[in-house]
């Protein structure tokens, strides 16, 4: 038998269909990309935004009316998805095969370790709440010895993911005692933390970034807005001034941290001045990237119906100005690393490329790889030192 997985959106997302596939294989599945070919199709959306959300649904409706006889199933943050209910077929194979702890993922150069699901958050605009619930952690003891099966089976790199996760708490341990307790496990498997809100728990999550070589140097937090009219209508648990205090501090422990953000732009009711106010912050905080999208109303959201809605073209053109600005920081950083030598986690075995501690694309020089000569394996952890910038990727020599 054969399963399809289509899956859409965030790293959170990503971890699960990892998992799933997996179990799928340990139960003797095959995968495959065809929809053609499948016994069944799982699709793990995503109504992050409205268009997110009619790209999973046009799909969904694409299968069904080309498939009508196939399974379907959909998960993740959709309306439709399949609420509480896993596939029995593939529980009873499983059951046969008595495989009861979720199989170790294989298929990917770095491994994706859910810690965390579901949001308390109020955020006027977001819909997750009601997809996700409330926030719910995974055992310390077993998220940990989950992340050593990772290491043991051969990943250098852990992704630590969840929906919010800074809510993430066990037994009265929190993430920062988490990313420790991972990084602790071994020297030769980095580290790197999913998005933070800009909180007390990240504070902490940065003293643990200063303090170890092995935990990823990429700070991600979804700001959305740096006015302070607008986080108050977007019901946001932070401050400009907290936001700015983390970003410093971060920068003055670690000059080269990479900074990411999260940008909205066109909330009902965003004014010029509101709007310049983040533009105002992007240039007194220095970061490294942001992903930057338009406002869109969310059915079933507070932000849906609230007055001062800014025209789709507005919205629009101010998201394209925040991204011109995104990119040339992410342009300038990247260049700070010329001539220096970067640590990268090879993504596959057709070319020596993949991501820094610092989250850059980093890849072999056309003259590295025209001179043949050493091989790395995908998993492998290969320094590169860096000779040129096309545009915010990294060139460089294996050394």
């Amino acid at each position: 038998m054969k399963v399809c997985l289509d899956t859409f959106g965030c790293r959170l997302n990503r971890a699960e269909a990892l998992d799933e596939e997996a179990r799928y294989l340990a139960a003797g599945w095959e995968t495959t990309g065809r929809h053609s070919e499948a016994d069944l199709i799982v699709v793990r959306g995503c109504s992050v935004t409205a268009r997110a959300q009619s790209d999973c649904e046009k799909l969904i409706a694409h299968i069904k009316r080309k498939y009508p006889a196939k399974r379907l199933i959909v998960r993740g943050c959709l309306a439709a998805a399949n609420r509480g209910g896993e596939d029995r077929i593939l529980e009873t194979q499983l059951k046969a095969k008595r495989i009861q702890e979720i199989p170790v993922p294989s298929r990917t150069a770095r491994a994706y370790l859910k810690v965390q699901d579901g949001c308390a958050g109020k955020c006027t605009f977001c819909i997750v709440p009601r997809f996700r619930g409330n926030p719910v952690s995974t055992d310390f003891a077993a998220a940990v010895d989950r992340a050593k099966r990772f290491i043991d089976t051969g990943y250098r790199e852990i992704v630590i993911t969840g929906c919010n996760l800074s809510a993430y708490a066990c037994g009265g341990r929190k993430l920062p005692e988490l990313l420790a307790a991972v990084s602790d496990l071994s020297p030769e498997c980095r580290t790197r933390i999913g998005s933070l809100e800009p909180c007390a728990v990240a504070k902490d999550v940065v003293n643990i970034m200063s303090e170890r070589a092995n935990v990823c140097k990429f700070l991600h937090l979804p700001i959305q807005s740096a006015s302070p009219g607008m986080l108050v209508a977007m019901r946001r648990p932070y401050r400009v001034a907290d936001m700015e205090k983390l970003v410093v501090e971060a920068r003055r422990r670690m000059p080269d941290i990479a900074i990411g953000y999260d940008l909205m732009a066109g909330f009902p009711g965003e004014s010029e001045i509101d709007f310049a106010a983040t533009k105002g912050f992007l240039a007194r905080v220095p970061f490294s990237k942001a992903h930057v999208f338009p406002f869109s109303e969310r059915p079933g959201t507070i932000a849906a119906a609230l007055p001062g809605r800014i025209p789709v073209q507005v919205r629009r053109a101010r998201a394209g100005e925040l991204a011109r600005i995104a990119d040339e920081n992410r342009a300038a950083f990247a260049r700070k690393f010329i001539g220096r030598t970067v640590e990268i986690v090879v993504e596959s075995e057709s070319e020596i490329a993949g991501w820094t501690a610092e989250y850059l694309w980093c890849k072999a020089s056309k003259s590295a790889l025209s001179q043949g000569g050493r091989k790395f394996g995908r998993k492998g952890r290969v320094k590169m030192r860096v000779s040129s910038v096309e545009k915010h990727i990294l060139c460089g020599d294996p050394v």
